[in-house]
């Protein structure tokens, strides 16, 4: 990984990886006080609808998301206590190339906490 400041942007952190590859991690940590009924949100830039994945504290909520990461998203089940919203694609394809972004959210507010640009390369 190596991060690339963007201007007026957190910090991008660029993860690179090889279609075909079983998974990766998409790291996301929280330090704040986690807030009651907080929502974490990963989605993609690029897609209609952008959620990748989402968590609220009864677990997970995927009837939003995007067709093409089905099955594939996954969040520690402890997220929520730990802070660790770190998400794991499983079954990478050159498609999942782009801009992902991990936000909390609680009632009316929205925190962005981190930007990733994943990389999905081809076969050598």
């Amino acid at each position: 990984m190596r991060p690339r400041q963007q201007k007026g942007h957190a910090l991008t952190v660029v993860v690179e990886v090889y279609e075909g590859e079983r998974s990766v991690l998409l790291p996301c940590q929280f330090t704040g006080f986690i807030p009651v009924d907080p929502t974490v949100m990963w989605t993609h830039r690029d897609l209609h609808p952008k959620t990748v994945h989402l968590r609220r504290e009864g677990g997970d909520d995927l009837r939003g998301q995007n067709q093409l990461f089905s099955g594939r998203t996954s969040m520690r089940p402890d997220a929520l206590d730990t802070g660790d919203f770190s998400l794991t694609l499983k079954s990478l394809q050159l498609t999942d190339t782009g801009s992902y972004t991990c936000s909390i959210s609680y009632g009316r507010e929205e925190l962005r906490l981190k930007d990733l640009q994943l990389e999905v390369k081809g076969q050598q």
